[in-house]
């Protein structure tokens, strides 16, 4: 009996460990934190991205020996504490694993926001075994992506490949910290692309491209590379799920690109911003409030001063449309409102009791997190 108990222990275990990109186990607490309150600041306002290659032609016969060489000294391990509490009130510290890759030489890491959340410290170990303390952290938790600082100089930044080339069938590898047991190499094809996921947490990632090549607990943050050994994407989400075959996914170079950019430049993402909560509209909510549509964003505060509010839309109204684009949840419209530029003027369409209203307004720039 002793013996079946301690073999379904092991199974839920495991069943844990793989739900998520990281590895967490019990440390004792730490003792030198990173600071992740206030308004975020820049890390570099010069900092330029860098440019995606030309290369249209890939290889014909996969070679995946030198695609990996040519990238694995740009792929970092990661390694954080999360401080938290047991179930009597006594502090603890998880230790978490993950990956990253070298975006600039001096010291830029590109990784996961979900690999560096509610961390304390934060260790990036290079291919060299070089160890360094992060200097600064700034995420995005909307992308899930982050980039790290540390003290260090002259290192190989990763190529960038253009993932808009990427077509449905062409060999990629998964590089990271898988079981957070050191830098491995996994291999597949792109299975999907432009994919739009529900993450933790709630939020939606888009345009993933979604790979066969096996990503296990401790790759999230890593390089996914094609065959000439330039990064295409960012792993990060894992779905697992009885009778399905394992399905892994990045983000694209595309979208990561310019959320990099603004993480280094300004310390934070700027986005389109109408300046309101929302809510997906649906079976209760339509009850409990006795709407008049049964799709579409409601409304839950608007942000004195924003567009919103300039615009005279108010809590409880239900956007259903945007330049006469179906809204149906928050998803789509966040989805719509993100292909906009800052300044540019819509039209939104909404719900107040049964009547129907059309209001202009125009986007502002998203405030600063905190």
């Amino acid at each position: 009996m002793k013996i079946k108990l301690l073999a379904f222990s092991i199974v839920i275990l495991a069943l844990l460990l793989a739900s998520t990109g990281c590895i967490y186990v019990t440390l004792e607490p730490s003792t030198t934190p990173v600071s992740t309150t206030g308004t975020p600041s820049p890390i570099n306002t010069g900092f330029n991205p860098p440019p995606t290659t030309d290369s249209q032609v890939l290889p014909i016969n996969p070679d995946f020996v030198s695609a990996i060489a040519a990238v694995r000294p740009s792929v970092v391990a990661i390694n954080t504490q999360v401080p938290g509490l047991d179930i009597f009130g006594s502090t603890f510290s998880q230790e978490g694993a993950g990956s990253g890759w070298i975006v600039d030489a001096n010291g830029l890491i590109v990784t996961n926001n979900h690999v560096v959340e509610g961390a304390n410290t934060i260790t990036v170990t290079l291919e060299d075994g070089r160890n360094f303390p992060a200097d600064l952290v700034r995420t995005d938790v909307i992308s899930d992506l982050a980039v790290i600082k540390i003290n260090a100089e002259n290192l190989k930044a990763a190529r960038v490949g253009d993932s808009s080339r990427l077509r449905v069938g062409d060999w990629v590898a998964a590089i990271g910290n898988s079981l957070g047991q050191g830098i491995s190499a996994t291999k597949g094809i792109v299975s999907a692309l432009e994919v739009s996921i529900s993450a933790d947490g709630g939020e939606t990632l888009y345009d993933l491209i979604q790979t066969d090549a096996a990503i296990n607990p401790g790759n999230s943050g890593g390089p996914l590379i094609n065959l000439l050994g330039e990064v295409e994407g960012i792993t990060s989400v894992k779905v697992a799920q009885v009778g399905v075959e394992g399905m892994g996914y990045a983000i694209s170079t595309r979208t990561a690109l310019p959320i990099i950019d603004d993480l280094v430049k300004v310390g934070y993402v700027i986005r389109p911003w109408m300046g309101v909560g929302l809510y997906s509209v649906d079976r209760v909510v339509v009850l409990r409030y006795n709407l008049a549509v049964n799709q579409g964003a409601l409304v839950t505060r608007v942000v004195s001063g924003s567009p919103a509010d300039k615009a005279g839309i108010k809590a409880r109204d239900v956007i259903v449309a945007i330049d006469n684009r179906d809204v149906t949840s928050v998803e789509d419209l966040n989805k719509i409102i993100h292909n906009y530029s800052i300044e540019q003027q819509i039209s939104v369409t909404f719900y107040r009791g049964s009547d129907k209203n059309t209001v202009s307004l125009t986007l502002a720039s998203s405030p600063p997190p905190g």
